[in-house]
């Protein structure tokens, strides 16, 4: 993948950006891109120098039926329209070393298939909080960073760094090579919260309300843990949960 450089403003709104030349000079100029709709059958010269750039740079895209981009705009799209990110994403291995050459042990988040945007927001406020180095999303099926994941986080958007990948596996793996242990959240277990030691670098795998976290994420976890319940209604939302695993962990290291 091509790398870019550049140094990216806070913004309180996705600046929306259509036409499909329009779009490959904000890629090629260095934008972060959110979100990047494409008219399903769109063909011609143009097209296929955006996909061209959208491999280049590794830039997720939907396909979409034109009456979603005329949804959006009532302007000339040309079946082409994004959105630039408020935020710059980073890479999870270049933040991990650089923890490490701080003396500091190292706090990931990795959110699997959390869509809802102000439980996002809600729990990267809570991760810039309780320290948390960084926070990991897939690349598909994951929160947009939009103005609501930017208010609901007061802020901590613009602190926190977060990553975005093609495979949170891949990434798991990663971590896992480079020392830290992986403790996934989940019902299926009867292991609690305060069995891993998370004074050791970590990484904390949290999932869907209504799913959970993928079996593949689950079977190379070194440890299965849940919160304790002792109420009639079985579950928490998920941004809760994540402020209850990450303070078990806080508390641990504060101890220590």
């Amino acid at each position: 993948m091509t790398e870019r450089r550049f140094k990216a403003e806070p913004r309180e709104v996705n600046q929306m950006i259509f036409g499909i030349r329009a779009v490959i000079e904000a890629i090629s100029s260095g934008k972060e891109i959110e979100s990047l709709f494409i008219q399903r059958g769109l063909t011609g010269g143009l097209i296929s120098e955006l996909k061209t750039l959208l491999r280049q740079y590794d830039v997720p895209s939907q396909q979409v039926p034109v009456e979603k981009l005329n949804r959006i705009t009532s302007k000339n799209h040309q079946g082409v329209i994004a959105f630039i990110s408020p935020i710059t994403y980073q890479k999870i291995e270049d933040l991990i070393p650089a923890v490490y050459e701080r003396g500091e042990t190292p706090l990931i988040l990795l959110l699997d298939g959390v869509t809802d945007v102000r439980n996002f927001g809600a729990i990267v406020r809570t991760a810039e909080c309780s320290g948390v180095h960084a926070i990991v999303v897939p690349k598909k099926g994951a929160a947009q960073i939009n103005p609501d994941a930017v208010k609901t986080s007061a802020g901590a958007l613009y602190k926190v760094p977060i990553c975005r990948h093609d495979s949170l596996l891949q990434v798991l793996r990663f971590l896992k090579d480079s020392g830290l242990q992986i403790v996934a959240c989940t019902e299926k277990t009867d292991d609690l919260i305060y069995k891993p030691d998370f004074t050791a670098p970590s990484a904390i795998i949290m999932g869907a309300e209504d799913v959970g976290i993928s079996f593949e994420l689950m079977r190379n976890a070194d440890y299965l843990t849940k919160i304790p319940m002792a109420g009639e209604i079985a579950s928490l939302n998920v941004s809760v949960s994540a402020g209850i695993v990450l303070y078990e962990a806080v508390r641990q290291r504060l101890a220590n």
